[in-house]
């Protein structure tokens, strides 16, 4: 028997033939079975791609999806693969400065970070910011929009060996979270009066460190829960261990604190298409100009995907692992 599946809801597809697409903690807690999100195993995770367009869907319309196009597009899984189709709306094409993989760097954490930064904190000058995971995907990318900002301060927490790197690129601060306690150094580096914002992927009892270290006006946003994942495999005591020190915050004390507490998940935005693709397309405009440069860390054969998730595990990685069919 010959059936047609509709597998998604949606209008005009194009197919895009990928060059290279990103690898994201998402991903790596996917396979752990720590991400609520990702299909049933087996699955193709991945939310990134850049190639070129080699075939359109009828009733594709927009001048930009064309046959021979250089484009990124985000996905909502099945990224990982050699040849995706997407809905016509979610292409943008890169620029001609931009290589495949610097480009497949760019969607996820570009958009996590502006997203942050902008929308939900509203980002002013002046502020002082702390970034934790700092040489990751998202930390990097918050430095190169905080950068638009003018007088930000900027703090982060990374591994001694990837502090020179991160001054060189524009971090004011670093603080080696292995073997310091950052809660002292921001109070000291701040004359004692905290931070306007934090950025947290970690969770767990770090969320109520970070909500201890705000201003007068501060936020706090969460956009992840790494310290769930201590290493290759799953942990289920230290999954419930940090799910257990995730603090409760109180509307009263949120209110007598003058502090804000805010979350973040780019995937639970796939529905909102005219606020992601307007930020995309800010982020789009930033790159072409040059304003803004993802940094690729590393680059793998999809045969050797066990070795990139496993340089992301270790925390080796300074920016985006990429992966290429």
């Amino acid at each position: 028997m010959r059936a047609i599946w509709i597998t998604r809801h949606g209008g005009p597809e194009v197919r895009i033939r990928v060059r290279a697409c990103g690898l994201n903690f998402a991903e790596l807690m996917a396979r752990q079975g720590l991400y609520p999100d990702a299909p049933k195993p087996p699955c193709v995770v991945g939310y990134e791609v850049s190639g070129v367009i080699d075939a359109l869907g009828t009733g594709v319309g927009d001048a930009s999806a064309r046959v021979g196009a250089r484009v990124l597009a985000m996905m909502r899984f099945g990224a990982h693969a050699d040849v995706v189709c997407v809905p016509a709306s979610q292409v943008h094409v890169i620029p001609d400065h931009a290589s495949f993989e610097e480009a497949a760097a760019l969607p996820v954490v570009y958009l996590t970070a502006f997203h942050i930064l902008f929308r939900v904190a509203s980002l002013k000058p002046d502020s002082h910011v702390l970034v934790h995971m700092a040489g990751g995907g998202v930390g990097l990318a918050a430095l190169d929009l905080v950068r638009t900002v003018a007088r930000v301060v900027l703090i982060g927490t990374a591994s001694e060996s990837k502090h020179a790197l991160l001054r060189e690129r524009g971090f004011d601060h670093c603080i080696d979270y292995r073997t310091k306690d950052y809660v002292a150094e921001v109070r000291r580096l701040t004359d004692g009066r905290g931070v306007d914002l934090v950025l947290d992927p970690l969770g767990g009892e770090d969320w109520k460190k970070g909500y201890d270290l705000l201003r007068s006006g501060g936020m706090l946003v969460a956009y992840g829960f790494a310290n769930m994942s201590g290493g290759e495999t799953r942990n289920l005591f230290r999954v419930a261990s940090n799910y257990f020190k995730v603090p409760k915050f109180s509307p009263m004390d949120l209110m007598d604190r003058n502090r804000g507490v805010a979350g973040v998940n780019m995937g639970h935005l796939w529905n909102e298409v005219e606020l992601v693709n307007g930020e995309i397309r800010e982020l789009m405009t930033l790159y072409g100009e040059k304003r803004i440069r993802p940094t690729v860390d590393s680059v793998f054969k999809f045969d050797q995907a066990a070795a990139a998730h496993r340089r992301m595990h270790e925390r080796k990685n300074v920016g985006k692992v990429i992966l290429v069919p």
